[in-house]
């Protein structure tokens, strides 16, 4: 019998080993990939001109 070597990867080659799979899982489930981050929470009471400047709001109006 002949012995044969075992590749002997270390952990962070395994890790990305898994991770590069499911990615690839995932975009062929899927099209694409699938962000699992939420979007980040937005204050209403903060000031944002761009939203009142959607709504129609004026700065003249903010001041009364």
């Amino acid at each position: 019998m002949k012995n044969r070597k075992k590749q002997i990867g270390t952990l962070a080659d395994y890790v990305k080993a898994n991770r590069k799979a499911s990615r690839d899982e995932e975009i062929q489930a899927h099209g694409k990939q699938v962000s699992m981050r939420p979007a980040v929470f937005k204050s209403k009471k903060a000031y944002d001109r761009k939203r009142h400047k959607k709504a129609g709001i004026n700065s003249d109006e903010l001041s009364l």
